[in-house]
């Protein structure tokens, strides 16, 4: 029997309770990260949705980082020993109500019946409609199930069937958080009937029809544990699932839902998002235009960039609204953070479609949680509290390319950049060029793509400085541009004779090479491996080194782009039905199994979409059609044109639902990989690198520039430099700089100057030295009268 909420729990006429054995229910889990469709509204509800294998799977709520239902499924049943779970068919359709609305209809089919649902969040309240329509066979029924995960857990919820205002409801609470579900029939009436509770596993609703093949329990209350609900539904019924503070403001938020008719709810959500496309569209309306064969995934693309924006903290977004692997696990970490990497990423995807303002909050969002020495953390809570703390300089130099990207537009809005600018380049320049972790969070060294995000932020950021920092930022710019050859590249080796090349860039340097080039026979321990494992950095290839080219730092017909492509290609494409697609590095461990299994540590690595979209942009460089590219990306992606992080890139494994050029287990969908969609469609239309800075095309054009000054840094030292060149020593604190160039027999002093980067800056005026002489210097701190204590010895070298 049902409880009344608004009757006592106890007395004479209190009903009985009937708790579900089984306490505490087995270990929880998430669902599936393959997704169909992810979504919001537009309007003030603080709700996001995610629809898989054709039901809803996790919403979050009130913030994008907060999973507060495992799933919503549906049952079909006879009552005799006939029933089907429908997520489990796997025969259905979907479509979205408009083009890049996030208002879904599923159509699932079975020779008995056909179900079909249309999904929408309400704009106005924090709540999610499904309307459910079952066909066929007058004798099956339709039963609900209902997962809660509040406070983003499986564990010490607590789930009830109860009375609430004359109607049904189906409801939990764990924390400050409640849930409710209420149903109604076409005349808005109560629709729910005979109903339940239970712990997973044990007593919910799945264990009751396996065991008995209909719905016979009615336990009336379950928890603390992991819990779920089950509730009989007509043939047609419309569903809201609310979400508040109590359970109680859940079911009003629920209820008033459901007494406005569905297709007004549904039309206010198209309508919403509609109007969001018109107002960007006016304000970039070149830049939307697609091939007619991809229009649809550009248009579900741009909806899921849209869709992972949270709103108590505009202008953050998570990386994925799915959890990798998440059916075999119940970590809330996930890809439920902010990187900044993604981040921009994403909002340079939103700005070249015109969507400014979104763009503009994140670099709001971005300046606020910077930290105060200049950097970012490798990601990070929406509030801001770091999670995992990884040092990554791509990362710092990202907000710097964003903000130079809405300046070029004349975009900014009246946000000021420049301390945030000089914040994130002084920390780039005291920490530069190695950086404690690669992109891909695993490695420490000097990498491709790092340090090109470096050079272009200190070129595009160096406008907004003070001339005395700003000389600083472009000298070494200058500096590293011209060193990439040296720290990056391998010559000769077993690779490139095999190749039939000479050089290549290579992924990964270890920090050793800035002094020593043999540094490049060193191994690299590589991660995420079953067994210890490791491979010389002159062998570690990756396509990293294609953001030399889309940042304008090298030509992307330099023959040395073009030998380290041929290479790269080699080693790293893999042809599939969808198109081709790439792997991460060479000995990648992040992915699932051999067998298929989940990534637990250690896995294979698999391809990646994101990277067929990366070698697009270098297509574009290159002054090719990325067309192929984009119907790859397009054709990787899972039912509802989610593109996915890792497609599968071997022989089949069906009964893991792996298939070759298929989503994997990771996240899907990652956004990262539908902005990288979205900007290459802006490319391919532009004829260049759309998130390529002007102020870097300018200064390098593809090349090397002329360097007037070599430069010393702490973290960063030399032992020879180009003859004919300036030596200048940055220190991080004021000195007197002590050299000499014939062996201490006439030393020199010179007092650093402050750039105003946290460096103090001494220039050598030795460009007339000849090749092969010999400098020394040391330096005596202004502070203290302390020497440094020790010599540094430097070279001059012929060019």
């Amino acid at each position: 029997m049902p409880l009344d909420a608004n009757r006592p729990l106890s007395g004479p006429t209190a009903p009985p309770m009937m708790e579900a054995p089984g306490r505490p229910g087995i270990a929880p889990t998430w669902t599936s990260s393959a997704k169909d469709v992810v979504g919001c509204t537009l309007g003030p509800a603080r709700l996001w949705f995610t629809l898989g294998f054709g039901i809803v799977t996790e919403i979050y709520y009130p913030r994008v980082d907060l999973p507060q239902l495992r799933d919503l499924g549906f049952i079909v049943a006879d009552g005799a020993g006939f029933w089907v779970e429908v997520k489990r068919l796997g025969t259905y359709a979907i479509k979205l109500a408009a083009p890049g609305v996030p208002a879904v209809e599923i159509l699932h089919t079975h020779p008995r019946f056909g179900l079909r649902l249309r999904v929408t969040p309400d704009p106005l309240r924090d709540v999610l409609l499904v309307e459910a329509t079952l066909t066929g066979d007058p004798d099956l029924k339709l039963y609900a199930l209902l997962a809660p995960r509040l406070g983003a857990t499986g564990e010490g919820n607590v789930a009830a069937v109860a009375r609430y205002r004359g109607r049904q409801v189906l409801w939990a609470e764990q924390g400050p958080f409640g849930l409710a579900l209420v149903a109604a029939d076409s005349r808005q009436r109560d629709a729910i009937g005979a109903a339940s509770a239970g712990y997973v596993g044990f007593s919910d609703g799945w264990q009751d029809f396996a065991t008995h093949g209909a719905l016979t329990w009615e336990y009336s209350h379950a928890g603390p544990g992991n819990v779920a609900l089950v509730a009989a539904l007509p043939a047609s019924a419309v569903l809201a699932v609310g979400f508040a503070a109590t359970k109680q403001a859940a079911a009003t938020l629920a209820v008033s839902s459901l007494l406005e008719p569905f297709d007004a709810v549904l039309l206010r959500q198209v309508s919403d998002w509609q109007a969001w496309y018109a107002l960007a569209n006016a304000r970039n309306p070149v830049r939307w235009e697609a091939p007619e064969a991809l229009r649809d995934q550009f248009m579900v693309s741009t909806m899921v960039l849209r869709s992972h924006l949270d709103k108590t903290y505009p202008g953050a977004m998570v990386a994925s609204l799915s959890i990798p692997w998440g059916d075999r696990g119940s970590e809330r970490g996930g890809y439920h953070l902010v990187w900044p990497r993604d981040l921009v990423h994403c909002a340079g995807a939103l700005l070249v479609l015109g969507a400014e303002d979104e763009a503009r909050n994140a670099l709001r969002y971005l300046i606020a949680t910077q930290r105060e020495d200049g950097h970012w953390e490798q990601n990070q809570w929406l509030g801001g509290r770091p999670y995992w703390q990884g040092k990554q300089l791509d990362q710092t130099a990202s907000p710097v390319l964003l903000a130079a990207q809405l300046a070029e537009r004349n975009a900014l809005g009246g946000t000021e950049v420049g301390d945030m600018i000089a914040g994130a380049l002084g920390y780039l320049l005291r920490h530069g060029p190695a950086s404690d972790q690669d992109r891909w969070e695993e490695s420490a060294g000097i990498t491709p793509y790092t340090l090109a995000a470096c050079i272009a932020a200190l070129v595009a950021g160096a406008p907004f400085l003070p001339l005395r920092s700003r000389w600083l930022a472009l000298t070494v710019a200058d500096f590293w541009n011209d060193q990439i050859e040296t720290w990056l590249v391998a010559r000769g080796g077993a690779l490139a004779e095999k190749a039939g090349i000479a050089a290549h860039y290579i992924h990964l340097a270890p920090a050793g090479v800035l002094t020593d080039p043999a540094a490049l026979d060193a191994s690299i321990p590589l991660h995420n491996q079953p067994e210890p494992r490791s491979i010389p950095a002159k062998d570690l290839i990756s396509l990293d080194f294609l953001h030399l080219v889309r940042l304008g730092l090298r030509r992307a017909a330099d023959p040395l782009v073009l030998d380290s492509l041929r290479l790269a290609d080699d080693l790293l494409k893999v042809e599939t039905p969808s198109g081709p697609a790439w792997h991460r590095y060479v000995g990648d461990g992040y992915g699932e199994s051999d067998d298929g299994g989940p990534f637990i540590g250690a896995g294979r690595g698999r391809a990646w979409p994101l990277l067929a979209g990366e070698r697009g942009h270098y297509e574009v460089a290159a002054g090719r059609d990325p067309l192929s590219l984009l119907d790859a990306m397009a054709a990787m992606a899972g039912k509802g044109g989610m593109i996915p992080e890792q497609v599968w890139d071997t022989e089949a494994i069906p009964r893991r639902f792996l298939f070759l050029g298929r989503p994997t287990g990771s996240a899907t969908p990652l956004a990262w990989a539908h902005a990288e969609f979205v900007k290459l469609v802006v490319s391919r239309r532009a004829g260049r690198p759309i998130d390529a800075p002007a102020a870097v095309a300018r200064r390098y054009r593809g090349q090397r520039r002329p360097v007037r000054r070599s430069v010393w840094l702490p973290q960063a030292p030399i032992v020879s430099f180009l003859a004919g060149t300036r030596l200048v020593v940055a220190l991080p604190r004021p000195a007197q700089v002590h050299w000499s160039i014939d062996g201490w027999k006439h030393p020199r002093d010179i007092a650093t100057v402050d750039s105003g980067l946290g460096l103090h800056t001494a220039e050598l005026r030795v460009e007339r030295l000849p090749p092969d002489t010999a400098l020394d210097f040391t330096w005596k701190w202004r502070d203290s009268g302390m020497w440094a204590g020790q010599d540094m010895h430097l070279r001059t070298r012929a060019g």
